[in-house]
């Protein structure tokens, strides 16, 4: 694949497969250079499984996907150095200080010391967390804590980031906070690929797409799959496809 194409994720039929069980059932699409493309699916549908195969983490079974530019099955180390990803069960490390966690992840995303501490001085002002540079991360409130480790997962300029339910359990004014965040991310040309569970975030996506059963079986606007389905919300339209699932 073309490195210069304008299309940052392309997947062709990928599977994954665990014994007889199709964890990702041939799924295709393409994500733009700058979009907010939304991951939907009930828990099970096979959502992050498909992500742990454009990160490089898990080889596919079957198909191909291209991230950035490289195969996700070929290329995994060139694909994990030009992605960001913030999991909603795993980001910050809690018995470390705020600054020792940026130092840390700047540091596993190979950024030298002097850049390091250029990158996290300007995210820390832009935070406005500067008086909690040396606080435990466990010490400050949920909501901080999720600004800081996507802030962390962009601090190498990514040039896709991948989101795993990253506003799970935060209050709606730091959700808003939140994607605030993200929408100052793509207006510097990072492209974000985002799982979540709340309907009204998908309205923030330029695309969506529903996985039921290791399958997409919606994908485009907001506005195009409510007209499609004929739905007055994105909750009615996620509660139709979703509920053709056969999974337990």
């Amino acid at each position: 694949m073309d490195n210069n194409s304008d299309k940052t994720i392309v997947v062709r039929d990928l599977v994954k497969q665990f014994g007889t069980f199709r964890a990702v059932d041939g799924i295709s699409f393409e994500v733009d250079k700058g979009e907010i493309f939304g991951f939907l699916g009930a828990n099970g549908a096979g959502k992050t499984t498909a992500i742990k195969m454009l990160c490089g983490l898990s080889r596919p079974s079957g198909g191909q996907a291209f991230v950035a530019g490289y195969n996700v099955a070929r290329q995994a180390e060139q694909v994990k150095r030009r992605i960001g990803y913030m999991s909603q069960l795993f980001s910050l490390y809690n018995d470390l200080t705020v600054w020792e966690n940026i130092q840390l992840f700047a540091g596993l995303y190979g950024l030298d010391r002097e850049t390091t501490a250029r990158k996290g001085d300007q995210m820390l002002r832009y935070l406005n967390f500067t008086k909690q540079r040396d606080s435990l991360v466990s010490d400050i409130p949920l909501g901080w804590r999720q600004k800081l480790a996507f802030m962390v997962a962009t601090i190498q300029d990514p040039e896709i980031v991948f989101l795993d339910e990253p506003t799970s359990g935060v209050d709606p004014v730091t959700r808003r906070q939140f994607w605030e965040l993200i929408y100052d991310a793509v207006d510097r040309g990072t492209t974000i690929f985002v799982t979540t569970h709340f309907m009204d975030e998908a309205e923030y996506c330029n695309r969506v797409s529903i996985m039921v059963d290791g399958q997409i079986r919606a994908l485009g606007s907001v506005r195009e799959l409510e007209q499609k389905f004929n739905a007055p919300t994105m909750s009615d339209v996620f509660r139709k496809v979703a509920s053709t699932a056969t999974r337990q």
